[in-house]
């Protein structure tokens, strides 16, 4: 089941998707994609796919899918099937549909967490390659998908369940840490490539107003992620997380909070994960050093 999968492309639904603009162009980076089909949509990107956020309006804020691009027909096939025998039936999608998502193929599923999960085949290429001033070094995306993206959810075992028995993702590590007296937080992370993880779940302990807690950019330069964290210092926004250094993936990033309230991690210098995994095991800490919170939302 070694890379079978990457992450292709997240789509959040949200009031206004305009107004995510400067977050995501000015801040993280990204530049715009190709013109979404919906009216009122937008598409960004951090490399040379033809999109890799969708924001379409409505009333969610929060994520609504998640496209997991498959290495090859015959992967395609596999998954299906693995996710099938797990007890997730899978259904392809329209033409129209798969159109829209600018792939080749598409066949999708609910995740227990309450988010649709989308298998795809050929990613559609843009029309001119991913180039920001504000992030000359680009992003880590080649062969690992765009990023990583993670949710909160009461259901975690079934979750897990469903990432590892149906995906056919494999865990990397998880984190068991105590964040105030008497919560602990918990967080597993799975990888389906040599991207630490590109899925991670965390345990909820009621119903929160957002299923996604955040995604993750790698950037390839160091300095980019500096430049980025400047930039979110000088600006308004929310800085749940100043920059730091985790502690199971040794990433160098920092988070800051979008006007939707999710969050997105800028980041750099990751471990790579093996085929031949044998790291799996338990932390007791988010990071070797940093990753304070330096801003909070207005109240």
């Amino acid at each position: 089941m070694w890379h079978q999968l990457e992450l292709a492309y997240v789509g959040i639904e949200v009031p206004d998707p305009a107004s995510l603009t400067p977050f995501l162009r000015d801040i993280i980076g990204l530049v715009p994609g190709e013109p979404a089909p919906l009216a009122g949509s937008l598409t960004w990107r951090n490399d040379d796919k033809a999109q890799r956020v969708v924001l379409q309006p409505g009333p969610a804020n929060d994520a609504v899918y998640v496209g997991f691009e498959v290495t090859s027909e015959t992967a395609f096939e596999a998954v299906a099937a693995r996710l099938e025998a797990a007890g997730y039936p899978v259904e392809e999608a329209s033409a129209e549909l798969t159109a829209d998502r600018r792939v080749g193929r598409l066949a999708s599923t609910t995740a227990p967490w309450g988010v649709r999960m989308e298998m795809v085949e050929d990613l559609e290429k843009a029309s001119h390659p991913y180039s920001s001033p504000l992030m000359a070094g680009g992003f880590l995306t080649d062969g690992v998908g765009f990023g990583h993206v993670v949710f909160a959810t009461m259901a975690f075992d079934e979750s897990h369940h469903f990432a590892t028995e149906g995906l056919g993702l494999e865990q990397s590590d998880w984190l068991e840490m105590e964040i105030a007296e008497g919560i602990e937080l918990e967080v597993r992370f799975y990888h389906c490539n040599e991207r630490h993880h590109t899925l991670a779940l965390a345990k909820a302990p009621f119903e929160l107003p957002q299923k996604l807690h955040h995604i993750m950019f790698e950037a390839n330069d160091r300095d980019d992620v500096g430049a980025a964290f400047d930039r979110a210092w000088h600006s308004d926004l929310p800085i749940p997380n100043g920059l730091g250094r985790h502690d199971n993936d040794g990433m160098f990033s920092f988070y800051a909070a979008s006007p939707a309230g999710f969050l997105v991690e800028v980041g750099h210098g990751a471990k790579l994960v093996t085929e031949r995994w044998a790291e799996n095991r338990r932390y007791d800490r988010m990071s070797v050093w940093g990753h304070q919170a330096l801003r909070a939302p207005a109240a």
